[in-house]
């Protein structure tokens, strides 16, 4: 690879760093060409960008983007590398249990994970990155809690109201 192929790869992935608040970091090492294209397909139709690149690339994109913020995730770029990108903080860790469960298999490997600012290390991370709450989820369940006082608060008034008109009727 030449130099200039390098820099190229190196502003493909700060561009998709600075794209994505979430990403992941996956060992694809062991899975057959065959198997690759499948998760390609899954990530594909969850709207997952993947992207493999070597570990020295990756680390140059996140450094001069800061240094400091991707710390977590350093350690991790070791084997062969494949990154997986998403708006969702949730859907790369579905896929790759998704994949696993469905192949029967326990690859890819989950090296880290980058998730609005917080880092998760090591394969044991994955189940409870596939319990993590989206954005909209959060809001639901807030917007689900704040009603359900008035509910009661309603129902309650009807009850009284409707025992009211039935003690009325019945004098």
């Amino acid at each position: 690879m030449t130099k200039q192929e390098k820099n190229e790869v190196i502003e493909l992935l700060k561009d998709k760093f600075a794209q994505y608040n979430n990403f992941y970091v996956t060992d694809t090492e062991s899975l057959t060409v065959d198997q690759v294209s499948k998760l390609r397909r899954a990530c594909f139709d969850k709207q997952v960008e993947m992207k493999v690149a070597k570990n020295t690339l990756i680390k140059k994109a996140l450094e001069s983007l800061d240094s400091t913020r991707y710390t977590g995730v350093y350690e991790s770029l070791n084997k062969v590398t494949a990154l997986l990108f998403s708006e969702n903080p949730k859907n790369p860790a579905l896929i790759i249990s998704s994949f696993r469960k469905d192949g029967n298999l326990e690859l890819p490997v989950l090296k880290a994970a980058f998730i609005n600012g917080d880092v998760y290390t090591g394969d044991k991370s994955l189940k409870a990155l596939t319990q993590i709450k989206t954005k909209n989820e959060l809001i639901g369940e807030v917007i689900g809690l704040l009603q359900s006082p008035a509910k009661r608060v309603l129902s309650a008034l009807l009850t009284h109201a409707e025992k009211k008109s039935e003690g009325a009727a019945a004098e």
